[in-house]
């Protein structure tokens, strides 16, 4: 795939909107049930997708080296999710969706920046008004911030970025395989931390419709950021997915009703604007 800046932003979205569709789905259902169960049982639905489809396509195979470092991206993926999905169901969700979200983004910026030189101004202005939208946009329950609640989003913004930076640097020659080997890791890891901590790793059998949507979302967000990296720069797929916390309050306040508070509207509308800048 040739580099396509419009066509790497219009992944980027896309990964957003499928990565906060799960969200939804996943934070919903780890409230009813265990996290971990959640986490594998979602995980393992992707890993049977991106293998399926690789196979169907026929997608040629990476080297063991990329697939190596696929692997680790799947494990910072799996601990990135596990904290995620654990802070949505104990702690305030206006706090560890942003903070997460923010943390995500900060490493694949660095590496950005360093690797693929200095964006525009107006894409800075944008990636700026980008992060504080994801800030604004989840503020809606007025939760206050102490540091035990910064812990969980923290691991799992840094989870998610060694992900981004990862499957990133594989993605060149082929997109499925490496978010397939990333699932096995993700998958292995998991069930080595459900055995040593004795978690449940089954999770409510009420709860697997909201889950299985969460891996079908997870895996789609994942492989649309792959290929919006790959068609664009890092730091602009990057700073577009974590604009993910808006579909989840968005789909929050569609489907469960929840009102959409004037902060969370300001939100979004500097999330459009984030959007008109980093196209520019």
């Amino acid at each position: 795939m040739s580099n396509s800046p419009l066509l790497g932003i219009g992944f980027g979205l896309a990964a957003a909107s499928s990565w906060g569709a799960g969200d939804y789905c996943g934070g919903l259902a780890s409230r009813r049930t265990n996290v971990y169960g959640v986490v594998l049982v979602s995980q393992f639905v992707g890993l049977v997708l991106l293998s399926t489809l690789a196979l169907l396509l026929s997608e040629p195979c990476p080297t063991l080296t990329d697939m190596a470092w696929a692997a680790i991206a799947g494990v910072g993926g799996a601990v990135g999710l596990s904290a995620l999905y654990h802070g949505l169901a104990t702690g305030p969700m206006g706090v560890v969706a942003p903070v997460a979200a923010v943390v995500s983004v900060i490493l694949p910026l660095i590496f950005g920046l360093f690797l693929e030189g200095m964006p525009g101004l107006p894409q800075l202005l944008g990636f700026g008004l980008a992060l504080c939208a994801v800030w604004f946009i989840t503020r809606g329950d007025g939760s206050s911030i102490q540091v035990r609640d910064l812990v969980l989003p923290v691991v799992a913004g840094l989870g998610f970025g060694v992900f981004f930076i990862l499957i990133d640097h594989v993605s060149a020659a082929a997109v499925l395989w490496p978010l397939a080997a990333a699932r096995v890791a993700s998958v292995s890891a998991l069930l080595v931390v459900i055995l040593l901590t004795r978690q449940p790793a089954r999770p409510a059998a009420g709860q697997m419709p909201l889950i299985l949507m969460s891996g079908l979302c997870d895996t789609g967000g994942n492989a649309f950021y792959a290929l919006a990296a790959k068609a664009g720069r890092l730091d602009i797929a990057a700073v577009l997915s974590s604009l993910y916390p808006a579909v989840t309050v968005i789909l929050a306040w569609l489907i469960l009703k929840e009102r959409l508070t004037r902060t969370q509207g300001f939100g979004l509308a500097l999330a459009m604007i984030a959007v008109l800048l980093i196209a520019v």
